[in-house]
């Protein structure tokens, strides 16, 4: 039998081949189409008829029984019947009637009626038939309009996603899929697995299927668990190593169609009552260019194992592998039950976020790139009580991840640099002033604008591609290369083809060694800065991030308003702001030394500000152009009045986080004209001449001989000396403003310069510095209207963090059990509470919140943070502190000026975090190594790069690690100084030395805050012990300081 389906398509096609063009009539309206056996040949036919000329009970003779009859019919046929029968084909065509099949037949009948209908020829004599559709409706018949079928529209691009990529490409992904399960047993487990490959695609071309407690032994050979398409790899118990002969055993299948089994090579085997792993070199026919292989590890950590003794010997083997394949990609994955792999190598990164057992997760896979794998739950192999896991690889390779670029760039030369010399040496810059008629605006306009245009008439430019997966020693010899194998590859011939791959490698390998020759070459001549961008070339060290594409092209408006917001509520308090007496000359004056110095010492490699004056002409003409910039320096000067296009900036806005959420997220960096920078600078010099060394005396940023390590150790000492009394203890408050710098109000400002004794003219300049500013913000290739601030200070600009820091010099404690540290915008509030009083300390709190208000700094409550060391043995609840009525949250550690600080004063959140970041660059270091770099060369990698890791702020937390911490900090400078190839220093001298150093330096500044720390005994040879009855004091920095310095005496 048919289907419903089927016979509206049959009926379909009827109507197609019988529809006739003819003409209507509208008297004939009870017309029907049967399907009616013929009388004498019994065929089956489709005919239309008319009930009011032809009676029911007529003979039906099919079109060849009739074929004569029917050609008469025709010629005889009225008028009218032909305009019905015309008709009446064109409504079947067009329009559908609501009709119900009463008569059904086999496939075989409606596929005859097709091949008959198709060969007779129209016949309009209405014969005796049964009705095939009758009318359900009992009002008369209507004619009705079909709808015509709405055309789906396409979606633009394509469907996206890992699982679409990787059925696009199953074979040939960035990173091998894989399937990751504990069978516990392979053996009564072969039949499923085998059947999921037979009949499931993702585990068919999963490229690697690994498997751990496979309960295998050496009687099973490999042929017995063979899977079609794949190649066996395994390690198994033995009882020798462990003492037990059943249980462990870890298995890969590697897809023969993601890497031959001739390219696979097993690197080491292990086994021991701890540890099981087996690990794999795969170089697969596909990798992306950044790989050279792909290195996995199947792992088997047993549940009572000996978790610290397990990952130290996983983690010793997998580092030598990184050390001979620098350029691989590292992939540990297995059972490892309660270790955690992270705990000894932090850069590696865990992709399975989804329970394997129970409410735990049991399998791991690591990897050293972040968001590597997708891991998608799958049922468990037979009873295993492990559920598997499919890794579905996320990992986008650099060529898809950043978009080949095209830049434009100046071509300077020794030849540019004479032309303008010679240019701005034959210039009467006095003509610019008089035709100016000493309006500052139109003089320093037009002298700006006369060299940038000298500047793009005289220096060529040319558009470059910038490829991210480029390598830097790639030349045209080693193109010629590629291109001779690509060719020797399509013509078929194997001689020529390894002939070709032959001259590749040699090509390669001498564009590799010339390039390793120039960048030595640079280390021998002392060229530091080509030294560092070759090496930052061959290990990607400081990776370019990816471009800002895709951006919407409102967001730079929105970010400029976002920026500006602070303007409406402090435009009252900039409208009041004082005039300088018209009197009053302003004390400073600039000389053309000085602006040739200043000059001299611009970095070339900054970027140009919004005036296109690149650095590259102010410092090879330094002496043609110091003349007229003094001259307009020095009447901005006098006129309190700073030029427009001085106060220009253009921001750059630079991603804060990695994932992008609200506008917040975008650090506002300002880009400024660079001779105004060197204007600034000059200004600065002058303020800090004239301000006293003692003003606020705590504020640690923006001060010679100051640094973060003092105001470390000084926060440290001045907690721990206070925790040495009994029933004390300490609240540190770690304040947090948004947007500090945007905040400034200028004439709040200018009125607390006055009162330090700054010039009243100066004063003026600086007001006008600060007030009447044009921003811009500029992302890719949007640009924003420009808005016109007179609040803050913009971020990028010299004078700011000075600005900053004498905007805040005022705020002090007002009790004697309370202390405020500053840091630039950091501002810590230490409480020393004694008897569990804390009144002065919440009273201390409340005076700033209302300092701030005052001066229009707005605190950020979220981002506000309080730590509470408490040393007591009675463990008491401690109120949280509130501002504006918001309580602040309390923390167990806090990363404060990059040292992270716990509420128990130990520093092993620290070290933890020290570890991470000091492995992540060894990697850099062994590639350096793979290149062939000289010792030298990498010493000098790893002191900048390693060791700057490790000792940062070494003075203010080294001396309270513990020994554990050392020895994790230890083995990091043992495996550099293996990858170095000779010995490195040691922490311990390098503490050692720091504190004597900084000491001296201490002792020589009698305005340092921890001048009174280092004092002299009466003999003047030896230094004040410092008392202490805990440990914590003993071992930091001071105490430990002094004993140094009095063991050289």
């Amino acid at each position: 039998m048919v289907s419903a389906w089927e016979q509206r398509q049959l009926l379909t096609d009827v109507r197609m081949k019988t529809a006739r063009p003819m003409l209507f009539d509208a008297k004939l309206s009870a017309e029907r189409l049967f399907i009616q056996n013929c009388h004498r040949c019994c065929a089956v036919e489709a005919v239309i008829r008319c009930l009011d000329c032809v009676p029911l009970d007529m003979e039906f003779l099919c079109a060849t029984c009739d074929m004569a009859p029917s050609m008469a019919a025709v010629l005889r046929a009225p008028s009218k019947l032909c305009s019905f029968s015309s008709v009446l084909l064109v409504f079947l065509l067009f329009y559908v009637l609501d009709v119900v099949c009463i008569t059904v037949y086999d496939r075989h009948t409606l596929l005859n009626i097709g091949s008959y209908v198709a060969e007779r020829k129209p016949d309009f004599e209405f014969l005796n038939a049964g009705a095939l559709f009758t009318d359900t409706a009992s009002e008369p018949f209507v004619w009705a309009a079909r709808a015509r079928p709405r055309k789906r529209r396409r979606k633009r691009g394509k469907r996206a996603g890992v699982l679409v990529r990787l059925r696009r490409r199953p074979l040939r992904p960035p990173l091998p899929s894989i399937l990751l399960a504990n069978v516990q047993s392979l053996d009564n487990k072969l039949c499923e697995l085998r059947a999921r490959i037979s009949y499931q695609r993702e585990t068919r071309d999963c490229c690697i299927i690994c498997l751990t407690e496979t309960w295998m032994s050496a009687v099973v050979p490999d042929s017995a668990i063979e899977l079609t398409g794949f190649s066996v790899h395994r390690s198994d118990r033995t009882k020798e190593l462990t003492g037990k002969s059943r249980g462990g055993g870890v298995c890969f299948f590697i897809n023969n169609s993601w890497c031959d089994e001739r390219n696979l090579h097993s690197i080491k085997s292990f086994c021991s009552p701890d540890l099981e792993f087996h690990m794999l070199l795969c170089r697969p026919f596909w990798l992306p260019r950044e790989f050279t292989a792909v290195i996995i590890t199947a792992v088997y950590i047993p549940p009572q194992a000996n978790t610290d003794q397990a990952l130290k010997e996983l983690y010793g083997n997998i580092s030598e592998q990184e050390t001979a394949y620098p350029d691989a990609a590292f992939i540990v994955m297995g059972d490892f039950n309660k270790a955690n792999f992270r705990t000894i190598a932090p850069k590696y990164f865990q992709h399975i976020t989804i329970n394997t057992r129970g409410d735990r997760v049991l399998d791991h896979c690591y990897s050293p790139f972040r968001d590597a794998y997708k891991s998608l739950p799958r049922p468990p192999f037979g009873k295993s009580d492990h559920s598997s896991i499919l890794l579905l690889p996320a990992y986008r390779q650099k060529l898809k991840r950043e978009a080949p670029a095209l830049r434009t760039i100046q071509c300077w030369s020794d030849q540019s640099d004479a032309i303008l010399q010679d240019c701005f040496d034959h210039v009467d810059w006095d003509m610019f002033r008089a035709a100016s008629d000493d309006d500052i605006e139109a003089y320093s306009e037009t002298v700006t604008c006369f060299i940038r245009k000298c500047v793009e008439d005289v220096v060529p430019t040319k558009t470059i591609h910038i490829y991210p997966n480029q390598k830097p020693w790639i030349n045209s010899d080693v193109r010629a290369a590629l291109s001779a194998r690509t060719s020797a590859f399509k013509s078929g011939n194997a001689d020529d083809r390894k002939q070709a791959s032959y001259d590749l490698r040699k090509s390669i390998k001498a564009a590799k060694r010339q390039y390793k020759n120039k960048v030595e070459e640079q280390f021998n001549t002392s060229d530091a800065r080509g030294m560092w961008q070759g090496i930052n070339k061959i290990t990607d060290f400081k990776g370019n991030k990816p471009a800002t594409v895709n951006i919407a092209a409102s967001l730079p408006d929105e970010l400029n308003n976002f920026y500006a917001r602070f303007e409406a509520h402090n435009t009252a308090h900039t409208e009041s702001a004082p005039a300088a007496a018209a009197e009053e000359v302003s004390a400073l004056s600039v000389s053309v030394a000085d602006v040739t110095r200043s000059f001299r010492r611009v970095n070339i490699r900054k970027a140009a500000g919004p005036d296109g004056i690149p650095g590259r002409v102010l410092r090879a003409c330094a002496f043609q152009l110091a003349g007229v910039f003094t001259d307009i320096f020095n009447l901005s000067l006098s006129l309190s009045v700073v030029p427009s296009c001085f106060k220009k900036s253009t921001i750059v806005p630079i991603p804060k986080k990695n994932k992008i959420t609200c506008l917040n997220d975008w650090r506002p960096v300002a880009l400024t004209p660079i001779f105004s920078k060197c204007f600034e600078r000059l200004v600065r010099d002058y303020i800090c001449s004239v301000l006293p060394a003692s003003l606020d005396p705590l504020q640690f940023a923006y001060r010679s001989n100051r640094s973060t390590d003092d105001a470390i150790a000084f926060t440290l000492h001045t907690a721990l000396s206070h925790l040495e009394n009994k029933n004390t203890y300490v609240r540190m408050l770690f304040v947090d403003y948004s947007s500090a710098f945007n905040t400034i109000v200028p004439a709040t400002l200018v009125a607390k310069l006055q009162t330090l004794g700054l010039n009243r003219s100066l004063c003026s300049w600086i007001l006008d510095f600060l007030t009447g500013r044009s921003q811009v913000v500029r992302m890719g290739k949007n640009t924003s209207s420009p808005l016109t601030l007179n609040t803050g200070a913009p971020q990028g600009c010299v004078l700011s963090p000075l600005l900053y820091s004498l905007y805040t010099h005022d705020c002090t404690a007002t009790h004697s059990s309370n202390v405020i540290i500053k840091f630039a915008d950091d501002t810590t509030v230490i409480g020393l509470i004694t008897d569990n009083d804390e009144t002065a300390y919440r009273e201390e709190v409340s005076t700033l919140t209302k300092w701030c208000q005052d001066n229009h700094l707005s605190l950020n409550i979220d981002k506000t943070k309080e730590l509470v060391v408490d040393f007591r043995r009675q463990s008491r609840e401690h109120t949280p502190i509130t501002i504006d009525k918001t309580p602040v949250e309390r923390v167990s550690s806090f990363k404060f000026l990059g040292v992270n600080i716990s509420e128990d004063l130990t520093w092993s959140t620290h070290t933890d975090a020290v570890l991470k970041k000091a492995h992540q660059r060894l990697f850099f270091l062994r590639r350096l190594r793979k290149f062939g770099m000289s010792p030298s060369i990498l010493r000098s990698f790893y002191t900048c790069t390693i060791e700057s890791i490790l000792t940062g702020c070494i003075t203010a937390w080294f001396g309270n690690s513990t020994a554990g911490n050392r020895k994790a900090l230890k083995r990091v400078v043992r495996t550099a100084s293996h990858i170095v190839g000779g010995e490195l220093p040691s922490l311990q001298d390098i503490y050692t030395r720091r504190c004597i150093r900084k000491s001296r330096r201490i002792i020589s500044d009698s305005s340092h805050p921890s001048h009174r720390l280092l004092s002299l005994l009466p003999s003047g040879r030896r230094l004040r012990s410092i008392r202490s009855r805990t440990s914590r004091l003993r071992d930091s920095f001071f105490p430990q300081a002094i004993r140094l310095m009095n063991s050289l005496n």
